[in-house]
Order: C-alpha cells, then structure tokens, then sequence
C-alpha cells in the first residue's frame, strides 16, 4: 500500500546531480590524508567550541593544506582548560564522515506513486518550502506550525518561528532529559543549577551521585573536577542499580532498586533531621516550611526505605552521616538526565531539599551562584506577540517552562488526544532531533510524521527522521560555520566563538543562512521576515556584539574565549521563590493540588520472567550522534546488553552471546550482544542508548547493535511539567 508518506532511506543515487567541484574535492579528502607524506603546504590553527554534545567544549584545530588533521583541547577556554572528552577528539569522524547530507532533497512521487528523493538546488528547495508553508499559513495559521531544536544553530531556525508570529518551539532535551529538574530547583531555590551544573566539586569534600553518570557520561569539565576532587581526598557515595565507572572510584556503591530513589532520600533527610546533624543555622537564616518537613520525614525511617529500595538501613544512616560530616563541602548532584518514572519533578525537589539540609547553596565546596560577564546583544526588529497551537487540557502541564515535545506529536494527529480533524498541526521544521530515537514510543512519533503536511529536516547526517521529511536541507558541520556567541554565565564567566576551522563541503550550509535566505521568501500581512536577520553575514553580527561590549574581536577570534574573574560564594545568597526564602515545603505545588513535599509511591515490578529496561551512554558517544562515527566504533562499535551473572545462569545466556529483546508490547528488538556481569542488580537489564540505526544510507550505523528507542513503548508523563518517565519498560531475552 501506498501511503502519503513513505519512509525512504537515502541513497546515493540521489547525489548523481550534485554539483561538482566541491563534491569531488569532499570525497577525495573523506578518504583520510594522503598517502604520499609530502609536507603541507599550508599550516594554521583555528580556535571554535564542539558541538558533539551540548558542553561545547573549546577545541583547537590543526588544518593542513585546508583539511583538519588534528583536534586539541583548548587552554584558554573553561570548559575544556586544554583537554577534551573521547567524543570531542574524534570529531574528525564526522567532518569526513562519506555518509554526509551532501545537497537539499524534496521528496517526489513517479506516475505510479512511488516515492523518492530528488536533489535540487538551494534556490528549488527554499522555493518549495515557501509556497508549502505561505499556503499553510495562510489558510490555518501560523500557530500550526512548531520547531523542534536541539544544538546552537536552531537559535536562528528559532527566530524565524518567532518573526512568522508561532509560539511552537521544542526542545526534546526539556520533557526527555533536564526539565524535571529545571522546575524542582526552580521551586525550591528560585532557580535552577545551571547548563553546566554550578557544582563547586574541585572544592568539595563529599559528592553523592544517585543516577549520574560522570565518566560514561562525559561532561568534560565535570569529569576534570571529579578527578582534582578524588586528588584532594573527597568522598564519593554513587546510588546506581549499575556499577558505574564512578561506583568503581566511589567510597560507597548502593545498589538501589530502581525506581525509588525518593524513598532513600527521604530517609537521608529523616537521619539527618532527627539525628540533628543538618546546617541548622543555615536553614533557620534562609528557608521556610522546616517544621513541614520534618514531620513529613519523621516515619521515613532507614528502616521503611530499606523495604522498598533495598539499601540496608546501617549503609543509609552511614552514608546520611558522612554527607552531615563533610557539609557545607558535601554536594548531591542534581543529575541532567532525570525523566524516569513520571514523578521526576518531586525527586529533583527532594534532592534540591537535601542539599539545602546541608547548607551547601552559595558556599565553597558546594553549590557555588555562577559570574555573569557583561555583554550586548544586538537584535533585530522585536518579533510579535506571537501564537501556540490549542492544546487540550491532557496536554497541558502548569509548571511547564518550555513546551514538551510530545504535545507537538499528539497535536498531528486527528482523532487522537482530542485533536479534532481540521485542527491538528500542519508543519514542522525539525533541527538536528531524530525524532524517533529520541522521543518515546517511536511507533507514535513515525504516525505523526507521517500526518504532517510539511516536514523540513535540517540536518548532517541522514537520520531516521530525514527518512519521513519532505525537504531535507543538508547542514555543514560545527567545524565548518559561524554560530551565536556563547556568552555563558560560570565559576569563570566567559564569551567564546564558534567560527568555521574550513569551509564547508558538498552544498552543505550554515543554519543561520537557511533561516535567513528562507525569511525572504515567507510573509506575514504581505510583508516578509527579512527584518529579523538584519545582517548580510553572520560574523558582520558577532563582530558588532563583541565590540560594542568592549571586548576585542581579533583576540576572541585568536583565543577562541575571553574569560572573566568572579565571586561566586554568597552567604547571603537571594532566593527568587515568592517567598524569598528556599522553600523546603512549597505551598505554590500545594496550591495548584500536588504534593507540597515530595512523596514516595512504588513503582510497578517487572513481569514474571522480565527485566527492567535501562538505558544510557558510552564515554565515546552521544547517542545517535555517533554512531555512524568510524574514530568513535572503533573503540566502542555496537552496544550490548547487561544481564546479571546469576540470571543469565538461570536464562542459559552466556557472556558474548547475541540475544533478542522483547518488551511487555510485544516489541522485539535486532540481536545484542549479552554482557553477563555482576556489575548489575538481577532485577534489570541496561544498555547504550543510540544503537540500532535502520538507514541503510549510514553505512557504518546501520543494524549495528539494537535500540532501546524502540523498545519505549510506554512512558508515564510528570504531571507537573510534562516530563515523559521512560524507564517504565520492561523486557524478556531471547537467543538469537
């Protein structure tokens, strides 16, 4: 059967027309260098920042003859202080990846239906999403038009919604990764800890990580802080179902059962409220509701925690003590990944609640308030008011500082969560998302896309998402572009600049001159959006700001960051709540009828003879990102699956052995390879998410390993602000 919209995978036959001097050029250099070690004739080195992940790390570039040989940390800049993680330094596996996006694609059918991708040129494709989107908007309105964005260049994609008057912009990294925790801070504190997590752990003498990850996952900095910290001494408590590359640095490991990590922190605060060793005068100076809570926690004893989480109630009070010990110096990472199992917004609050125990806001060794550096930035026309899509009351969440992405799935789809025909979504643009690997039940998320009347993918690589978009624009790497400044507010605060190392290969191009060539081409009451990019180049912008703010431009080019002092301890730290106060008990949550302090329910077990899924990362990769990355496969090149030793034992699963994943919907899975360790609870089983690629255009990542993705079916959404708690799926194994 025929649908409107095939998934089509990219194949190379649609490149025969691509333009070529550059394309020829591209490929020889993908090869690698060449084989005859004549020198270089040309050397420079160019500073920029990464965008492998959102840490955007300082990187130097060694570029021979005009192709990047080498990739180095940069010394001047922060985030990195001259090192980066596995991922940064094989960025070079993806600048020369063969499998790129090499021009614009519009998807066209034959006589008999069939559907492929065509490649046009720039002028074709801006011109087709023109005339698609100017009949959308006009016929059902801007506000049925969304933007899903995740990277630096989806700022200008961003202003384009803005300057059409659509409120509809997502970031999947909000419902699917930090929101809980941007909204349970932000209640407690006024605040929230920050895209680099103010965390004074260089200084600190405890660190307690219950879900983080730090060493597999790689923020780079952090890692580096980790490292001084162990140097100086500090303890390490890790609660992990797993264990952990930082378990194995830890003093304690607990290996909780997963899924009720407010239990154990509720009894943390129980010990350390009755036991007295909480910063009294801290809390007495600077929060509210302590008479609530401690009543809240009083029968939240070791004992009761212990039957539900597994953790013995000596090692809670021990643990609970040495945090006492070492605070204010004695910090509980608020974690960045935090969607698990829908209440994620009330285990950020008890952990925020936890850390305020111990009076480590605002002080040395704790949580430090990070410096701003003065900075202007130069804007365009102000954007109008603006409209969101109407969404129903299933779909709104009162806390919600950012729209969560599955609202813009449900809302595609007539007949479904009360979204009548005639009023569902009309077009998306998607920026660098693989919308079915990142966001859950994929099998959802593909009947969306297929809904969709426009579909525009902005993208490197061809993801599983290009495979559903009508237009595919074809985007240069970050080693290839001028970007916005990074002007970021840290323990140093510090401007940086993202600014091309090459020039871009194949057709490829920046997405702020996407954004700025397609606002000449879309009108709102007749006129078009050209106002909102008012700069003929990107650096002509930059180079404005930079001055205009007293800095100079050729030593931010030269240096790649200019970097500030500042005070960053306070101990008379400003609590923006509507109380002025941190507010352990909060009556804003109260009042809108949930639970003003953080409660435990159980989750639900695993089925008779099923597993609980969990998921995360590997040091040399970031998710999807890389897994078509040859310098990072060669280190790490398919995922597997852990499985505790005593019920691999009992299933006959050997270590090394390739098996089938099922989930509780019926869901199966490609082979993955068996990992059969002690290093995991027998109650669940875990893998790297990113796995399982089905474009056969990425050669390298296509049916490596499984995906996880796929196998999320079902998730149970935060009633508070949307969050989407995935680690609700359980699986059985097979041999394969």
């Amino acid at each position: 059967m025929i649908t409107r919209r095939e998934f089509l995978k990219i194949s190379g036959a649609v490149f025969a027309t691509a333009v070529g001097s550059k394309l020829f050029l591209s490929d020889e250099f993908s090869q690698g260098l060449l084989a005859d070690n004549t020198p270089p004739k040309s050397k420079k080195q160019v500073a920029t920042f990464c965008e492998i992940c959102f840490w955007k790390c300082g990187m130097l570039a060694d570029v021979e003859d005009g192709k990047v040989v080498k990739i180095n940390g940069n010394p001047a800049h922060p985030l990195s202080n001259g090192r980066l993680c596995p991922r940064g330094t094989g960025a070079l596996g993806i600048i020369y990846d063969n499998d790129r996006l090499k021009t614009p694609l519009i998807r066209v059918k034959d006589k008999s239906g069939k559907q492929s991708f065509k490649s046009v040129s720039w002028e074709e494709a801006f011109d087709y999403i023109a005339e698609k989107l100017q009949k959308i908007i006009d016929t059902h309105g801007v506000d049925k038009v969304a933007l899903f964005s995740h990277g630096c260049g989806g700022s200008f994609f961003k202003d384009l919604l803005k300057g059409m008057g659509s409120k509809n912009i997502t970031a999947p990294s909000y419902a699917q990764c930090r929101g809980p925790r941007m909204e349970g801070f932000s209640m407690t504190y006024g605040r929230d800890v920050g895209t680099y997590e103010s965390l004074d752990i260089p200084n600190t003498n405890c660190v307690v990580l219950i879900g983080s990850h730090l060493g597999e996952n790689m923020h780079n900095t952090q890692v580096q802080d980790v490292s001084k910290a162990i140097d100086n001494g500090a303890s390490f408590i890790t609660v992990d179902p797993r264990f952990s590359t930082i378990a194995g640095k830890s003093d304690h490991w607990l290996p909780i059962k997963p899924g009720t990590d407010i239990a154990l922190l509720l009894a943390w605060m129980n010990v350390l409220i009755n036991e007295g060793i909480y910063q009294k005068d801290f809390i007495q100076k600077n929060a509210i509701g302590f008479d609530e809570l401690s009543k809240h926690v009083a029968d939240k004893t070791p004992e009761w925690a212990y039957l539900y989480t597994g953790i013995e109630p000596e090692k809670i009070r021990e643990t609970a003590r040495l945090m006492a010990k070492n605070a204010p110096k004695s910090i509980v990472h608020p974690g960045r990944h935090v969607v698990w199992y829908g209440d994620d917004t009330q285990r950020a609050r008890a952990i925020a609640i936890l850390n305020a125990l111990l009076g480590n806001w605002g002080k040395k060794g704790g949580i430090y308030i990070p410096g701003d550096i003065p900075f202007q930035v130069s804007h365009g026309q102000p954007f109008p008011e603006g409209k969101k899509f109407h969404f129903t009351d299933k779909n709104t969440f009162p806390f919600a500082s950012s729209m969560p992405a599955q609202t813009f799935i449900n809302s595609a789809i007539p007949g479904e969560d009360g979204i009548l025909e005639g009023e569902q979504m009309r077009a998306w643009f998607v920026y660098g998302c693989n919308l079915p690997s990142t966001l859950p039940n994929p099998a959802k998320v593909r009947k969306a896309l297929e809904a969709i009347e426009l579909v525009v993918a902005i993208d490197i690589l061809p993801a599983e998402v290009t495979g559903y978009a009508d237009v595919v624009l074809p985007e240069c790497t970050f080693l290839e572009r001028h970007e916005d400044l990074e002007v970021t507010a840290f323990r140093t605060p510090f401007i940086a600049i993202r600014q091309p190392v090459v020039p871009p290969m194949y057709e490829s191009k920046p997405a702020w001159w996407m954004a700025k060539e397609l606002s000449k081409r879309i009108k709102i009451n007749g006129e078009t959006l050209e106002k909102y990019f008012p700069y003929k180049h990107l650096e002509e912008k930059i180079k404005n700001e930079v001055e205009t703010s007293g800095y100079s431009y050729v030593e931010l080019k030269e240096k790649g960051a200019i970097v500030r002092n500042a005070n960053i301890y306070d101990d008379s730290p400003t609590f923006h709540t509507p109380s002025g106060k941190i507010e352990l008990f909060s009556k804003t949550l109260g009042d809108a009828g949930f639970d003003p302090l953080p409660n435990f329910t159980p989750p639900e077990d695993p089925p008779e003879g099923y597993f609980r899924l969990l998921f995360g990362r590997h040091p040399v990769h970031t998710f999807s990102r890389t897994s078509n990355n040859h310098v990072a496969l060669e280190i790490f090149p398919e995922n597997e699956i852990w499985i505790n030793v005593e019920m691999a034992k009992i299933m006959g699963i050997k270590d090394g052995m390739y098996v089938i994943l099922k989930n509780q919907d019926g869901i199966q899975s490609n082979k993955v390879k068996a990992k059969v360790t002690q290093r995991i609870r027998q109650d669940c089983v875990y893998m790297v998410h990113g796995f399982g690629g089905k474009d056969k255009r990425l050669t390298k990542a296509y049916n490596r390993g499984a995906s996880d993705s796929d196998l999320i079916s079902r998730y149970k959404e935060d009633p508070i602000m949307g969050g989407t708690g995935m680690n609700i799926n359980f699986v059985t194994l097979e041999k394969a």
